[in-house]
């Protein structure tokens, strides 16, 4: 099927054809994987498909990368090896000594690193915005400024961002926006549609949405762009390996559906902890008064799976939460099938300690994942005692 042909295809359509060609020799339906480091060129310099050297291209991440495009309603998307892999080429890409970025006050802690650990030392210069608030954001851009970053929803304090809104502050400020849409996953929310310039993935989450694959991309509708990103891609090498990309095609086929159960779920669990006695707040977008509610019942098609809570007990009650879970496994990560539970302050977010961007203590971080709700609500009920 041509790219011309697939675009009039709903999501759940390209999430299964997108990219997933049957193969020409055999009419396997499924995308070989394409576990080879280099192609015979027909006499020197003569490339089948542009293929010589799997590190500048493979057959199977160029299906991933298709769908990927596709997904997200974008031009041109790239794989990675993870989502830093991805992050980092589109820093290096964009960004000089000198320049500038706003930062979320609660982005992940592991892009956090990357700014003030990694980029700082090379002279890039990052600020932090409350990218709840328009006004903040604007109020954060420089001269000098060669992004804004954003994730919507947050992690893992669940913030959401109007993406359009920050779509119109970047293009007044001659800037570009950057949206991680790892915990909304294109299915919920397209950035692209709403004037992001581009679009980040940790594919490990919910697009591989099986806990087997690390991976990150890139998805831009700016041409100019794709090709310097591309370039960096190959030119710095930190691609994704065939076997991971078809791993994430694979997740992709079914991520509609995993999706609208991840929420389903989510919803029950956030009713639940909001009716508990021993919690004290509930992170949850879906929630009618939670602050960012109303944009993104207007962007997203539903709320997701992640939900954050307080324990009424302290730091003590929700690292205690999360011992003593059964079903919902102690872990880092997010997105699978099975439920996680997390303390951010002491796993993913430790790195961000100290800065404007510390969690609070008493936070307790859950994945819901697709199993039965009831048999997860009553995991919980157990866990707060």
């Amino acid at each position: 099927m041509s790219h011309d042909h697939l675009s009039s295809y709903s999501f759940e359509t390209l999430a299964i054809h997108a990219g997933n060609q049957a193969d020409p020799l055999t009419g396997a339906v499924v995308p070989p994987i394409y576990q080879v480091s280099t192609y015979k060129q027909d006499g020197v310099g003569g490339l089948r498909n542009g293929y010589e050297y799997s590190r500048s291209a493979n057959p199977t991440r160029s299906a991933l990368e298709e769908n990927l495009a596709a997904l997200e309603a974008g031009r041109r998307a790239l794989a990675f090896a993870s989502g830093l892999a991805a992050e980092d080429c589109l820093l290096r890409t964009v960004c000089a000594p000198g320049d500038h970025v706003v930062i979320p006050n609660d982005a992940y802690g592991g892009t956090f690193r990357l700014f003030s650990k990694v980029m700082e030392r090379w002279g890039v210069e990052w600020g932090v915005a409350d990218t709840t608030d328009p006004a903040s954001v604007r109020a954060a851009v420089r001269d000098t400024t060669k992004l804004i970053w954003v994730e919507t929803p947050s992690n893992p304090l669940l913030g959401i961002a109007d993406i359009a809104a920050l779509a119109e502050v970047a293009r007044e400020k001659g800037t570009r926006l950057v949206v991680d849409n790892t915990f909304a996953s294109p299915y919920l929310q397209q950035p692209l549609t709403l004037g992001a310039d581009v679009v980040v993935h940790s594919t490990t989450k919910y697009m591989g949405g099986h806990s087997d694959v690390v991976g990150g991309a890139l998805v831009t509708s700016d041409e100019a762009l794709g090709d310097e990103l591309a370039f960096h891609q190959n030119a710095m090498g930190a691609v994704a390996g065939p076997f991971d990309a078809w791993l994430v095609l694979r997740g992709a086929k079914t991520l509609g559906v995993r999706m609208d159960r991840h929420c389903q779920n989510a919803t029950a669990v956030a009713e639940f902890l909001a009716g508990h006695p021993r919690v004290a707040q509930v992170y949850y977008p879906g929630l009618p008064d939670h602050p960012g509610h109303d944009v993104a019942a207007k962007q997203m098609r539903a709320f997701g799976g992640m939900v954050s809570f307080r324990a009424a007990g302290g730091m003590e009650a929700a690292v205690e939460v999360c011992n003593r879970a059964e079903l919902f496994t102690l872990g880092e990560s997010l997105g699978g099938v099975e439920s996680l539970i997390e303390h951010p302050g002491r796993m993913t977010h430790a790195s961000a300690a100290g800065s404007a961007l510390e969690v609070p203590a008493d936070l307790v971080r859950l994945s819901v994942g697709i199993e039965s709700a009831d048999d997860l609500i009553a995991d919980l009920k157990r866990a707060l005692g």
